[in-house]
Formats: C-alpha cells, sequence, structure tokens
C-alpha cells in the first residue's frame, strides 16, 4: 500500500487529506472518504486503508481545514463536545460543493487514480454531504453511500431528503435502528426522495445498534453489523466503479 499525506488546496485554504492506494496494478477508481464529526483521525485512516486494499484509489479530507488542521475527539468531555459542534456548524452545502470540487481536481491531475469512475461514502454528519456532493456532480458520483448519516431531513430548502429528489447515482443508506440523529420519520422523508429520483437505492435498517456502530473504537462498536456494512460497501463499489486497471 501506498500512502500520502497531502495538502489539497481550495478555494478556501488548504484541505489537508489522507491518500491511499495500492501500490501496483493501478489507475485505481476513486473513492471519497467524508469523515464524521469526530475528525480526521487514525481510526478513519485504517478505514481507508481498508478501501484501498480492495483496489481503490482514497481521498480521506479534514473537512475542518478551515479552523483546524488536526483537531479530533479524544474524550467525550463536554468541552471537547461543544467545540466539535461548534466545527460541525461551520459545514453546510457550500462548504461541501466547494471542498467535492477540490477533490476532483485533485484526483484529476493523480495518474493512479482513474477519475472517470469515483464513488463516494459519508459517515454520520457527512450523510447530507455526500448527497450534496453527487447532486452537484450528477456527472462524475457514480454511486453514494450514507452510513448512519445524521441530519438528512431538515427544514431547510437544501435538505438532503428534498436534494436526494435530483440524485442520478445509485445510493445506499445503512441506517442505526437506535439513532437520536436519524429517526425513522427523517428516513421515511429521504427514501421518498430517493423513490422521486427514480434511481437505484437501498435503505438498510441495522437492528439492535446505535448510532456509530461501525467505528472499532467507540464504545457502541458492533462488529457484526460493521462487518455487514463492509459487505455492502465492497458490492456497491465493485459494482458500480469496477474492477482495477
Amino acid at each position: 500500500m501506498i500512502e500520502h499525506h497531502v495538502d489539497i488546496a481550495t478555494a478556501d485554504g488548504a484541505m489537508n487529506s489522507f491518500v491511499v492506494h495500492p501500490d501496483e496494478g493501478g489507475p485505481f477508481p476513486v473513492l471519497l472518504f467524508y469523515m464524521d464529526a469526530p475528525g480526521k483521525r487514525e481510526e478513519l485512516h485504517d478505514m481507508a486503508r481498508r478501501l484501498a486494499a480492495v483496489g481503490h484509489f482514497v481521498v480521506l479530507p479534514n473537512l475542518y481545514y478551515r479552523r483546524t488542521r488536526d483537531w479530533h475527539l479524544t474524550e467525550r468531555s463536554e468541552d471537547q463536545l461543544r467545540h466539535m459542534f461548534g466545527l460541525m456548524a461551520t459545514l453546510d452545502r457550500a462548504s461541501t460543493e466547494c471542498d467535492t470540487r477540490a477533490l476532483l481536481d485533485f484526483v484529476d491531475a493523480q495518474p493512479q487514480a482513474d477519475s472517470r469512475r469515483i464513488g463516494a461514502v459519508g459517515y454520520c454528519m457527512s450523510g447530507p454531504f455526500v448527497i450534496w456532493a453527487a447532486a452537484a456532480h450528477p456527472d462524475r458520483l457514480a454511486c453514494i453511500a450514507v452510513i448512519h448519516g445524521a441530519n438528512l431531513a431538515t427544514d431547510r430548502l437544501d435538505s438532503p431528503h428534498r436534494v436526494a429528489a435530483t440524485l442520478r447515482c445509485e445510493t445506499y443508506v445503512a441506517c442505526a435502528e437506535i439513532d437520536q440523529w436519524a429517526p425513522p420519520a427523517d428516513i421515511a422523508q429521504l427514501q421518498a426522495g430517493l423513490q422521486a429520483a427514480g434511481v437505484p437505492h437501498r435503505i438498510e435498517w441495522y437492528p439492535q445498534v446505535e448510532h456509530g456502530f461501525v467505528f472499532p473504537q467507540r464504545a457502541c462498536y458492533h462488529k457484526a453489523s460493521a462487518e455487514r456494512h463492509w459487505v455492502r460497501l465492497f458490492d456497491l463499489f465493485r459494482r458500480r466503479l469496477g474492477a482495477p486497471g
């Protein structure tokens, strides 16, 4: 495996990112990995490595780069959680579109990246981000996955459940049964949007697990369900992006 830590130029600054791909056999289909709220950290690097190991060029950006290059949640204290929610509040559809344009420009210039074949996965807070990214670039993103996404149905005009009706790519949505950030009523609205789009999609409920169940270092980690999510991702990306080379 080949790994790099790179700065990707955006309209708002230098977005420090982790890039990983196999060491031979490319160019590789691209995966854009949008982080969860606790920030870019080694736990996510390991997940990116797992995606790369099956033949992908993976880019994991620090979406908080406008405020900090290296913050991540180290304990669930009141102060750290308050700081995390403050950082989350700085991100929206406009920032997502800005960052996604920069990511696409970056992979277009990489010889080991086959930028004709691009997918994206977003965890937790980034569930909306991959929906916004796919809507902004319908000719570039072939598929997206939303893993226990948060705030998928809001009162905003750009709410993901509304934007979903404009999607053109296959969409997979993994939902935790116990999740205050994605209650069944919100998921029902998202499903209505996807049905209106007429695109292939699957919304799958993971029973008896909590928000964040895929992350090995979380107390709520559920191995069997986490492994199922990997199976779903590998299947989606294999079908829509194809094999490397």
